[in-house]
């Protein structure tokens, strides 16, 4: 089968690699010059199937109001009038109660958990070298109350088999290092052992690279301006460079993805949450990080990238400004230099933002939608590294006719439309650029 994917993100790409290797021919086709150069370019380095969770939860309302009056607040809604952004937010609030929690974090360790399985095996392939590193992930506790919390969460890593391990001070010092200077800051910690880090980006590019040399073929600086759709299905890509037909379509588009979808009928709720980042080249071995150290107070994600730190995190509610503001900057320092004081060169660091694509309840969009030959594989949210190779693998069993190895059911457009109709017929649709 002939597969034209949009986007050459991390989503786009692992799900190149599935599809070809699953016999398919498949084009990729981007506007950027080259892969993972937007959500995918500095994340915070994470592949943290145990930390992966909605953001809606409860008593997320509650918090988000003490949130809004924190110095260094983990969470930022812009005032301007947006109704996507309201009705986003109202859908994501809805979520916000015990029974959606359960059920939304437990679908997202089922494909997280999955795709950690799907990576190890792509690493053993491949023999990509990304900056990994298997030493798990630590969140950390500034209080007892985050500690008391956190057994909501264990309850759902039980339930799914993920190893975890609770720990006290001196055990979080010892996993950690580098936090010595700050025990006096740690009440606890939960750990995750089976969780691992990597630059997103390298992995992207060198996954790409061995994508074409197996026959995909990569068209770059292609603006996208949308879908054809005939007798209830695509036909066609309207390009820049003119229309790319095939037989099976995936758009990947991350928190763009709804504008190409919705003049098809396709009411995709994906809304674009702004996050932050600092790479900081390290200046001190010993005082850097071992692996990732999740800031529970600040949500804020401190990882070890080879001879650098990424600190990633926050949560903008913005639309698509993509502007670098130096209070967010200072947000970041502020978590790093707490925990890891002197540990890396703040005079060299390097700011970043990017637009993660999150639904209300947390969970990607991974399969079919109404268009019988168009496919998503969007909506991960700050997960889309972790959830990456799972998704790209899950994608391409299911457009390949295969049994999934995970239930994907509840991962797929039909589960916020179940009534959407078939076959529409709708104009094209120009995405920013």
């Amino acid at each position: 089968m002939k597969i034209v994917i949009l986007g050459a993100g991390v989503i786009g790409v692992t799900s190149a690699w599935y599809l070809s290797q699953a016999g398919h021919q498949v084009t990729v086709i981007d506007r950027q010059p080259a892969p993972a150069r937007e959500t995918s370019f500095a994340n915070a380095g994470e592949v943290s199937p145990g930390y992966s969770a909605p953001w809606a939860a409860p008593g997320i309302p509650v918090k988000a109001l003490k949130w809004m009056f924190m110095k260094h607040s983990p969470l930022i809604i812009q005032a301007k009038f947006d109704m996507t952004k309201l009705t986003w937010m109202a859908r994501m609030l809805a979520n916000c109660n015990s029974t959606s929690y359960d059920v939304n974090k437990a679908r997202m360790v089922r494909l997280a958990e999955y795709s950690r399985d799907c990576l190890t095996d792509l690493r053993g392939e491949t023999g990509l070298a990304y900056d990994e590193r298997m030493q798990g992930t630590l969140q950390l506790f500034r209080t007892q109350a985050q500690v008391d919390a956190a057994y909501k969460d264990i309850k759902v890593l039980k339930e799914g088999g993920v190893p975890f391990e609770v720990l006290d001070v001196d055990q979080c010092t010892a996993a950690e290092p580098g936090l010595a200077a700050a025990r006096d800051k740690i009440t606890g910690g939960l750990r995750l052992p089976k969780d691992e880090t990597g630059d997103c980006f390298k992995f992207t590019n060198g996954l790409a690279d061995r994508a074409a040399a197996a026959g995909v073929t990569f068209r770059y600086g292609v603006d996208i301006r949308g879908l054809q759709v005939e007798a209830g299905r695509v036909v066609a890509v309207a390009t820049a460079e003119g229309p790319v037909t095939a037989d099976g379509f995936v758009v990947a588009l991350g928190s763009f993805s709804p504008m190409m979808v919705k003049p098809l009928g396709v009411n995709l709720p994906v809304y674009p949450v702004k996050g932050y980042s600092i790479t900081v080249p390290i200046k001190d071995e010993g005082r850097a990080p071992v692996s990732t150290v999740m800031d529970e107070t600040h949500k804020i994600a401190i990882t070890r990238l080879g001879d650098r730190i990424r600190v990633g995190g926050m949560a903008e509610l913005a639309g698509f400004d993509m502007s670098l503001s130096p209070k967010r900057r200072a947000t970041l320092e502020y978590s790093v230099e707490d925990l890891f004081s002197g540990a890396g060169d703040q005079s060299k660091a390097s700011l970043w933002c990017g637009l993660r694509p999150m639904t209300p309840d947390g969970t990607p969009v991974v399969g079919k939608t109404p268009i019988a030959n168009l496919y998503l594989n969007t909506g991960h949210g700050t997960l889309g590294w972790t959830m990456a190779a799972g998704s790209g693998k899950l994608l391409a069993d299911i457009m390949s006719g295969a049994r999934t190895a995970i239930d994907a059911t509840d991962l797929g457009f039909d589960r916020y439309v179940k009534d959407a109709k078939r076959g529409m017929t709708g104009p094209m649709v120009s995405v920013p650029g």
